[in-house]
């Protein structure tokens, strides 16, 4: 009769034999996502908590860094390996591609006109983008605001060199249009709100005056996006479904956009009304538009040459 050790035994062994065929456990995952003091999706699923909530349901857990400031600090922290995931603008990409940090662009949300702009104080005299001829703009370099005041001159026909750049980062800029060491600032939401209702200044141009072409984008590393795919899947479809929640609840999102940022409440509903706008992954026509951009900035001189954005994108759903 066979011995019970004998039967064990040979179980153990069928089992070491089938041990490549035998259901594994899957490795927790982590997904680093970097957030900025702005209105964008990713501000809106971290206070809302949809993100953990969704993602913990597929084994993912969420760890967030910031609030950075702005787009560039935030590739930076991508490109150091820092971080999977971020949000910025398309102009911010387009430099950021150019200076070959690997990301990869999944998402696209047209910037609505009211957004972004020039501004100026009413005691400057500047009225208008010819007005700017001979004085000093702050901006951030190779970002929205340099876009903005160079695509805004040659829309007006004001020659580019007539004009000085003052290049801050957006934190430093309110304080030097404040302490009028600048005549003009050209910046975004929600900077452009600020130097409005709180600074007192008047926007000479909009987006649409400007001619501008800009867009947020939701980024992520290269290297995530080939070998995460899935999982960035998962985090762009709870972002869709918190950006469709913003833009049908725009004063709600406001509100929740302007707390995050340390805003007065009063500024809610105006930063929602401008910055609740539908996202799409990024198309064919995007990846035209990003382009377009990126050539220009080349042509400018703002960036060495111009970057491949198709490469610098992934589809998603």
């Amino acid at each position: 009769m066979t011995s019970r050790r004998h039967i064990l035994a040979g179980l153990t062994a069928a089992f070491i034999g089938l041990g490549t065929a035998l259901p594994q456990a899957s490795a927790a995952e982590t997904v680093r996502i970097g957030w900025l003091r702005g209105p964008n999706d990713i501000t809106l699923a971290k206070a809302r908590g949809s993100l953990e909530k969704a993602l913990a349901e597929k084994g993912v857990t969420v760890e967030w860094s910031g609030p950075f400031p702005a787009a560039a600090p935030a590739f930076e922290a991508l490109n150091a390996g820092a971080i999977d995931i971020t949000a910025g603008s398309s102009t911010s990409a387009v430099a950021a591609l150019a200076a070959r940090v690997p990301l990869a662009i999944f998402g696209y949300q047209k910037m609505a006109p009211a957004s972004e702009g020039i501004v100026a104080k009413p005691e400057s005299g500047i009225a208008s983008l010819r007005d700017l001829k001979g004085r000093k703009v702050v901006v951030n370099r190779g970002g929205t605001g340099e876009y903005l005041l160079v695509r805004g001159l040659e829309t007006a026909g004001v020659d580019v060199g007539s004009v000085e750049r003052v290049y801050l980062s957006p934190s430093d800029s309110g304080p030097s249009f404040v302490q009028n060491h600048v005549d003009a600032w050209a910046t975004w939401d929600p900077f452009l709100e600020i130097a409005q209702v709180t600074y007192g200044g008047r926007v000479i141009a909009d987006g649409a005056a400007i001619g501008s072409d800009n867009a947020v984008v939701l980024v992520a590393s290269r290297d995530f996006a080939d070998k995460h795919r899935d999982t960035l899947q998962a985090v762009f479809d709870v972002l869709k479904s918190d950006n469709a929640w913003g833009v049908a609840n725009r004063e709600e999102a406001g509100a929740i956009w302007a707390k995050e940022m340390g805003l007065p409440a009063a500024l809610g509903p105006a930063v929602g009304a401008h910055n609740a706008v539908p996202t799409t992954p990024v198309g064919e026509g995007d990846i035209a538009e990003i382009d377009r951009i990126a050539g220009w900035y080349a042509a400018n001189r703002i960036i060495p040459a111009k970057p491949d954005i198709a490469a610098g994108t992934v589809s998603l759903r």
